[in-house]
């Protein structure tokens, strides 16, 4: 048993928490459909009432000859009609109420993961499966507990008539029924726990399931997946996924039957044995015709608000269940260091120091970044270097401030990095990343997202991609630069036109990425991370001649493993297991005849056959 502040308190608290979030969201996404959805509760929960207290007054009436019947007959064959019409009207402001929520709760969702200025948040596992489960159960949630709120309302108004009634001809019966409630309501709250614990087992094997699904389907895997055989296998695993999935709800269903038949059958019993007793005593003149319906009416409207509101708790805790991850995700922190007070970001007039940086991703990670210290000197074109896991790509994310150092700092004309603006900061760097990315959108728009602030410029936009060397590539296309770069939105009927959207090689995106990068070539900072690692030696050759001239008196950071690339930068600095190794000139690096003149000697030698130099893969 939890103590005062143990675990079942903390729940009760969390779930208070949630309850009062999903209710405001609720509200705020569109007050008038809320008050029109509760005054239709009120109105759908008193009816039944209705009805069966003017039945009982038409048959009674008849049962005494009276011929007073017009009134009540008008009153029963109006509320009949409402009746018939009101869950109509309710699907109708359910359908709007829900269209509202989701369109408030997915805004409230992307704009908090929007404010996320790091990459932590998104590269730590746990992060991303809440984010995962947010986007899919987030949206529906509240309008859940919303829509379960209403539903306990109806049943509440609804039992209150009934039990009246109940409580005026048979007042034993009354607390029959409401004791016979008492183990459903306990039952479907353990169910709900359950059965939110079980939408949270199986989906990490439902996002498995699809990972295997879209092996089989996406055109970037095909290819392997044919070569090496693997669709039997993929296939096996999918079904594997649905199997297990399958078998927790299977597990699930079986456990509310178990619980529901027998309350469903008690319930029977007792609106059984109810009718019997009303027979029998309108036989022995105790009951009138219109009480014994009535109270059968009365009997089965409360057992069935009760079993609604046994429901509407079971759906909210389910729904407040899940909604916590949507809560998570909203209310989650940046693991960036935020300093005092926010400084402007100056354009950059003497250089970017590194001072004694250390990094790692995690605690129990190793060290990626080892004592770095090193100044990018503004002005001046830098190269960085080394092997794969050296450390440079993790240089770039901290020099773009997804991430801060562990230890150490990164100085901005002296200024920590900590301290500045970030916006105004990073709307000073322009960048082509490794991992860049192919948007499915128009070329235009693609190259445009570079700079959002020339969205409409296509003066701009052709003037980037003709720095990257594909503006006859892209005006060459079916609507030149307003084709779609995807075919994913083509319809049945337009499948066939190749003007609705084309798939672009790797080699055009590469390119295409690079224009997007030159829409911030007038920059302070300028980050080319491996911008020819998917061209042609041609291509290839004339991105760095065009790289050179752009690059000429301004500052920037290019990292390539094609050391040809990077030997007329200012520096070249060659980072070895989180270190900086040395750093110089291409001609004072290849006489001191280290790490880098060894790495140079042996690309040429795959180009002139000359013998690899001893050392060279040390």
């Amino acid at each position: 048993m939890s103590g005062a502040g143990g675990p079942g308190r903390d729940h009760r608290t969390r779930l208070r928490v949630l309850a009062h979030v999903a209710a405001v969201l609720g509200w705020q996404a569109s007050p008038p459909l809320v008050v029109a959805r509760i005054a239709l509760a009120v109105a759908a929960g008193g009816l039944p009432v209705l009805v069966a207290w003017l039945t009982k007054v038409v048959l009674d009436r008849i049962g005494e000859g009276e011929a007073a019947l017009m009134g009540p007959a008008v009153g029963l064959a109006l509320a009949g009609t409402a009746t018939a019409a009101l869950p109509r009207v309710t699907r109708y402001a359910d359908a709007q109420y829900g269209r509202c929520m989701a369109l408030a709760v997915k805004s409230r969702l992307y704009e908090s993961v929007g404010r996320l200025p790091g990459l932590a948040s998104f590269e730590n596992p746990r992060f991303h499966d809440q984010l995962m489960l947010a986007a899919g159960s987030g949206p529906a949630a509240p309008a859940q507990v919303v829509s379960s709120a209403l539903l306990i309302g109806q049943a509440v108004v609804t039992c209150s008539g009934f039990v009246v009634t109940i409580g005026l001809i048979a007042p034993w019966m009354l607390a029959v029924v409401l004791v016979a409630a008492l183990p459903g309501l306990r039952a479907e709250a353990a169910l709900a726990r359950r059965r939110a614990a079980m939408m949270l087992g199986v989906s990490q094997a439902g996002r498995r399931e699809v990972f295997y699904a879209n092996l089989l389907s996406q055109p970037t895997a095909a290819k392997e997946v044919r070569l090496f055989g693997l669709g039997d296998l993929f296939r096996s695993r999918m079904l594997a996924e649905l199997r297990a999935s399958d078998r927790e709800h299977q597990r699930m269903e079986r456990r509310e039957l178990a619980a529901h038949l027998p309350l469903a059958v008690l319930a029977a019993l007792i609106a059984g044995g109810g009718l019997v007793w009303a027979v029998l005593s309108a036989g022995a003149g105790r009951l009138s015709a219109g009480d014994v319906v009535v109270f059968v009416a009365a009997v089965a409207g409360v057992q069935g608000a009760l079993s609604s509101i046994v429901s509407g708790i079971g759906g909210s805790h389910e729904a407040l269940l899940l909604f916590d991850n949507f809560h998570a995700v909203v209310n989650a922190r940046s693991a960036l260091v935020a300093g005092g007070t926010w400084r402007p970001a100056s354009p950059l007039r003497h250089g970017i120091e590194l001072r004694d940086v250390w990094f790692r991703y995690a605690d129990d990670q190793p060290w990626v970044l080892r004592g770095v210290s090193w100044t990018i000197r503004a002005g001046e074109s830098t190269a960085l270097v080394g092997l794969n896991g050296a450390g440079k790509s993790t240089l770039v994310k901290l020099l773009c401030r997804f991430y801060d150092p562990v230890n150490g700092s990164i100085r901005w004309d002296g200024v920590d990095l900590r301290e500045l603006d970030l916006a105004a900061l990073r709307a000073g760097i322009g960048a082509v990343f490794q991992d860049f990315m192919a948007y499915e959108l128009t070329a235009a728009e693609n190259i445009a997202v570079g700079d959002v602030g020339a969205w409409l410029d296509s003066a701009r936009i052709a003037q980037g991609a003709s720095w990257a060397g594909c503006d006859g590539m892209l005006c060459a296309l079916p609507r030149g630069y307003d084709t779609m770069l995807t075919r994913i939105y083509s319809s049945h009927e337009d499948r066939a036109d190749p003007s609705t959207g084309v798939v672009l090689s790797g080699g055009q995106w590469q390119r295409v990425a690079l224009a997007r990068a030159f829409m911030r070539a007038d920059r302070d900072l300028l980050i080319l991370d491996e911008p020819s690692a998917g061209l042609d030696p041609q291509a290839e050759h004339a991105v760095h001649t065009r790289l050179r001239d752009l690059r000429a008196g301004r500052t920037s950071l290019l990292i390539s493993h094609r050391l040809g690339a990077v030997r007329d930068a200012d520096t070249i600095v060659v980072l070895g297991d989180g270190m900086i190794v040395e750093a110089g000139a291409h001609a004072g690096l290849i006489a001191a005849n280290g790490a880098y003149a060894r790495l140079f000697a042996m690309q040429a030698a795959g180009y002139n056959g000359a013998a690899v130099p001893a050392g060279a893969y040390e």
